[in-house]
């Protein structure tokens, strides 16, 4: 017998709903630990369903695949390491949210999931019942490992129980989604049981579901989670062993090279290039098409999309009308040609002048305001919608926060389309995030290096360009006041006497408040982004559209 229990630690990315796909990777993976000699492989938290599965998991059809993909997978197995698999699982008109441990051609044991959250965008009390017991020890190699799921690690109630059960070693399934505050959230709610000095390994998965973006970093760790060893890596797919120390009851960490990176710009932008490129992917999409108006946000949105799915599969259309600047067809078609991408020009004023036309006789008498603006960003969302049709690419849509939050954004016109890779950065962090791409090439990115955004576009003042000599802040306070009120107001539900208290006039805050409330029917019908904050537009915040409060 060898002195060491070896431990597969598998980070895939599974996509919800595939549960033959994902037990085909389940299988090669099992395949590849047996050529590894692993003695067992750890998959993470809902992997034969995938992870977060909403209401799909209500489905009886759905849970029984599930479960027939488990059994099956087990008695394919006999040969193969011992593993332990998440999947919904169904028993005596109860659903849980369970891992099986499988060895030797069956399913030996299941642990079913404690702590089930039920905030930010986890809504799991509604789906599934809790388990009824906080402890379940399975036994390999003489190693007593007790199991947990992701959530029942932010709480000692589960790590305790699992100790006092005779737990050697924690094996942590997870679905963690990614946020910029993600590690040092972990650090403290898992600090809280390193006492118990219980070796552990976090096995996560990685990639894009919707509006989550799952950033793997699984590790390993002898019980401080300041000292943990990163297995496979951040938002990168692939497999890791661990091993186990039989005489010393350890894990074996090598002594370098096995920190997790830390938060930032870097991880920011991998982040939302790993969740738009999964969402076209996944929904099998053959690239897709955006509006470039020689703007910063479809510049930085173009080259996300670029460095997600490559130039070829990305389409650029300038759509200008009478009020667009030789500096926005410039920049826009610089911008286009540092990112290799098919760059087009639809003039939308001769659509213009026909919808003037239709309505002349309507409008008569009337000054023009919003109304033609608007119109001049449907016939845009038209055009691409009409391209998305004919060619089957889909439309990203390129509103920051900002813009979402105070509704600078118009219904069935910029915001039309099927993804939003900005929709969860303010207008200040496009700024930074667009100077850190100029700077940077991004790990696993399918663009350029070198700066990919023209100089012009960052430097020069924001403009919808929808009537003459428009300015964002002609009707707006400086984006540096504008995106700290709002942080105030969104991600930190602040009153207005605290954000007041900051140094902003009281009216500009009120007024903001306003527009943020009476914005919200928009951003109930705008397509999904990336959640990279502690807040984002969508499964986080649920106000509702009919609201009159004010905070007074």
């Amino acid at each position: 017998m060898t002195d060491v229990l070896k431990i597969l630690a598998v980070q895939f990315n599974p996509v919800v709903g595939d549960i033959n796909g994902n037990a085909k990777l389940a299988r090669e993976a099992l395949e590849a630990g047996a050529r590894d000699g692993a003695d067992l492989v750890v998959f993470s938290e809902m992997f034969v369903l995938g992870y977060p599965p909403e209401d799909l998991v209500l489905k009886p059809s759905a849970v029984e695949l599930c479960m027939n993909a488990v059994a099956d997978l087990a008695k394919e197995s006999a040969d193969l390491p011992a593993f332990i698999i998440g999947s919904p699982w169904a028993e005596d008109g109860e659903l849980y949210n369970s891992e099986l441990f499988c060895r030797d051609g069956a399913i030996e044991a299941r642990y079913d999931k404690q702590e089930l959250p039920n905030y930010g965008v986890f809504d799991e009390q509604r789906l599934f019942t809790k388990g009824k017991s906080p402890a379940c020890i399975v036994e390999v190699k003489g190693v007593k490992i007790g199991l947990a799921i992701c959530e029942d690690v932010w709480f000692d109630r589960v790590p305790n129980a699992a100790k006092a059960a005779g737990a050697e070693l924690l094996v942590i399934p997870n679905g963690s989604p990614w946020r910029r505050s993600i590690h040092s959230e972990r650090a403290e709610a898992f600090d809280c049981w390193s006492r118990l000095g219980m070796p552990y390994i976090f096995v996560n998965q990685v990639g894009g579901q919707d509006e989550l973006v799952f950033d793997g970093a699984s590790y390993a760790t002898n019980s401080i989670h300041s000292e943990r060893c990163g297995l496979v890596g951040q938002f990168d797919t692939g497999m890791s062993i661990v091993e186990f120390d039989l005489e010393t009851r350890k894990l074996k960490l090598p002594d370098a090279g096995c920190e997790l990176d830390p938060d930032g710009w870097h991880m920011e932008y991998r982040a939302a290039t790993l969740a738009l490129g999964d969402y076209v992917n996944k929904n099998r999409f053959p690239g897709v098409v955006l509006g470039m108006s020689g703007g910063i946000d479809s510049a930085l949105t173009a080259a996300i999309a670029v460095d997600a799915l490559g130039p070829d599969r990305v389409w650029c259309v300038m759509m200008p009308s009478k009020y667009t600047s030789s500096e926005s067809l410039e920049d826009a078609k610089k911008c286009a040609e540092l990112l290799g991408v098919r760059y087009d020009i639809v003039n939308i004023a001769p659509g213009v002048g026909a919808m003037d036309e239709m309505l002349g006789e309507l409008f008569a008498g009337r000054e023009s305001d919003t109304t033609e603006e608007n119109i001049q960003s449907r016939l845009r969302g038209l055009t691409l919608m009409a391209l998305s049709n004919k060619f089957g690419h889909m439309v990203v849509t390129t509103g920051n926060k900002s813009e979402m939050a105070v509704g600078y954004a118009t219904l069935y016109g910029d915001m039309c389309g099927g993804y939003n890779a900005l929709k969860d950065f303010y207008k200040t962090e496009v700024f930074e995030l667009s100077r850190w791409r100029n700077a940077n090439h991004p790990k696993g990115a399918l663009g350029p290096s070198g700066e990919v955004i023209p100089e012009r576009i960052i430097t020069k003042p924001p403009s919808a360009e929808l009537r003459e000599d428009q300015k964002d802040e002609d009707s707006l306070p400086s984006y540096d006041d504008l995106d700290d009120i709002l942080r105030g107001l969104v991600d930190e539900e602040a009153d207005i006497d605290d954000i007041l208290a900051r140094g902003h006039d009281e009216a500009t805050v009120r007024r903001i408040e306003h527009l943020l409330y009476i914005a919200e029917y928009k951003r109930r019908q705008a397509p999904p982004g990336v959640k990279v904050g502690g807040k984002n537009f969508g499964r986080d915040r649920r106000y509702p559209i009919t609201n009159r409060f004010r905070d007074d």
